[in-house]
């Protein structure tokens, strides 16, 4: 057995010493390349992949995902100062199943699942029902807040008035909330989404009006629109600002489209300058109307008429007019007597007319000014437009701008429109160059390039000429040479040294040299 190994050996050996010590070095560096490679594969195939599962994790909610996952044998990494817990990739949507289901994460606010677990087995007191419940209500409202896009944590206490039996409606005290939201670097909420969150709280927190809910982050206080915030004031400025730029424009391309048919495309310029009235106004009408417009009267709904008619007797007596003392002086006397009458009747008549009860909203978007100039380039051959022309031109225009202020609420006059329509003329741009000598319309130019063009012909004319006869005159060189010679054959494969080639060749040009050099100037003409 040991002579078995020696022999082994010394094969071995004899084979390793056969090898020259490049070989023997780059055999070795192989061998190591391919242990190296084997060591550093089986070490990334079988080691463990990690990946976040659970990321901006609380103390709490960061100790309650740790207890389950030590629960469910599932190993894992606490990365980012513990705010982050990395399971194995094969285990990672397992465990944010089950985490989520659980209900674990809660970002420090636990909701109404407060109420799932009693304190006492007896129930609890209505103290604690209280506490409970208000901190359910700031977990639900902070839980609703940190859903929103670019929220990233939140911080909500709401303060819940006490119940008073003997205070009305209006006469309640009105809930109040506090928050302080952190965002997402580089996220800044716009108007609208500020007023999403007063809008989420408010319907969230029974009666919690708008007013009493402050927003804030560690910059600034959030404000919504129906307390003053600018942000929707801005959008509606950016809005009115681009109706106003859409109308201009409009006006622009319909005058410019129209004109162009007229006196040309790419002669007319148009400048549109307007204002428009954003006002949103609102009013209600009540008209009281006749049914008979001709006779100005309405409908006879009831009539009452009442008359009385009486005849009789009169008498009177007494004693004459008064002198004495006791008497009334121009008293009269008593003496008169006759027959009397008398007639009274009335006539009561209600009329039932139209009643008209209107809500009209006015359209906010109305023109109340524009002033419309137009630049327009005079025909060939003219400085300046005619009259004619340009005041058709005006009379337009002066339609258009009539057109559109008709609901301006203002009276406008002829003359006052025509000073809001400007039209003048504006001459072509002159050449960029002043020499009128290189201009495409002078003859002299036209001549010039005639004249290089010829050149340039006769130049080619003449360059093909000759090479026309270049090739001729080889052609005929060629025809006059005379039959090249055969030479002898050298059998150079025969010929197995170069001093039996040099004796061949010496010999050659001892007994024909003039055969020699021919023979040489052949091999230079192959070469």
């Amino acid at each position: 057995m040991n002579e078995r190994i020696a022999q082994y050996r010394d094969k071995i050996s004899g084979y390793w010493n056969n090898f020259s010590k490049k070989q023997k070095i780059l055999l070795v560096s192989t061998l190591a390349f391919i242990i190296i490679a084997i060591v550093v594969l089986t070490m990334q195939f079988t080691k463990t992949e990690y990946e976040v599962a659970f990321r901006d994790l609380n103390a709490n909610d960061a100790a309650g995902v740790i207890k389950y996952l030590d629960s469910a044998g599932i190993p894992y990494q606490l990365n980012a100062g513990g705010t982050q817990i990395s399971v194995p990739t094969a285990n990672a949507d397992k465990a944010k199943v089950d985490v989520g289901s659980q209900g674990l994460i809660q970002k420090g606010s636990i909701g109404m699942s407060a109420f799932d677990q009693s304190s006492s087995a007896i129930g609890m007191t209505e103290n604690e029902f209280n506490v409970k419940y208000n901190n359910a209500l700031n977990g639900e409202v902070q839980q609703l807040l940190e859903r929103m896009d670019g929220v990233q944590s939140s911080k909500v206490v709401i303060n819940m008035p006490k119940e008073n039996i003997f205070a009305g409606l209006e006469e309640k005290d009105k809930a109040s909330a506090s928050i302080q939201m952190e965002f997402e670097p580089g996220f800044t909420p716009n108007q609208q989404a500020i007023d999403g969150y007063f809008n989420l709280v408010k319907t969230a927190v029974p009666n919690l009006p708008v007013e009493n809910i402050t927003i804030t982050n560690k910059e600034y206080e959030l404000i919504p629109t129906a307390k003053g915030g600018q942000g929707g004031l801005t959008s509606g400025v950016q809005e009115n600002m681009a109706l106003q730029k859409k109308f201009e424009s409009d006006v622009r391309n319909n005058v410019q489209q129209f004109l162009s048919k007229i006196v040309g495309d790419d002669k007319v310029n148009v400048l549109v300058m307007s204002q428009l009235n954003f006002d949103k106004v609102t009013s209600k009408e009540q008209m009281v109307t006749p049914v008979d417009q001709t006779k100005m009267k309405g409908i006879e709904i009831s009539a009452q008429q009442i008359q009385e008619s009486y005849t009789g007797s009169s008498g009177q007596t007494g004693g004459v007019a008064g002198t004495g003392t006791q008497d009334v002086p121009g008293y009269p006397g008593g003496a008169n007597s006759g027959n009397t009458s008398s007639d009274k009747s009335s006539s009561t008549i209600n009329y039932e007319v139209n009643r008209i009860a209107r809500d009209i909203i006015q359209s906010p978007y109305t023109v109340k000014d524009l002033t419309i100039n137009v630049a327009v380039e005079p025909p060939t051959g003219q400085q300046t437009l005619d009259t004619a022309t340009q005041t058709a031109i005006q009379n337009i225009l002066v339609n258009i701008v009539r057109a559109s202020l008709a609901n301006s609420g203002t009276t406008f006059t002829d003359a006052d429109l025509a000073k809001k329509v400007s039209v003048f003329s504006q001459a072509a741009p002159a050449p960029t160059s002043t020499n009128t000598f290189f201009s495409a319309s002078n003859p002299w130019m036209w001549g010039i390039g005639a004249a290089v063009l010829a050149l340039l012909a006769g130049v080619i004319f003449f360059i093909v000429r000759s090479r026309r006869n270049q090739e001729e005159e080889l052609d005929e060189e060629l025809q006059l040479m005379p039959t090249p010679t055969e030479f002898p054959s050298i059998t150079m494969e025969s010929v197995t040294n170069e001093s039996q080639v040099r004796k061949q060749l010496e010999s050659l040009a001892k007994k024909k040299p003039d055969e020699f050099v021919n023979l040489l100037r052949t091999w230079l003409a192959d070469e």
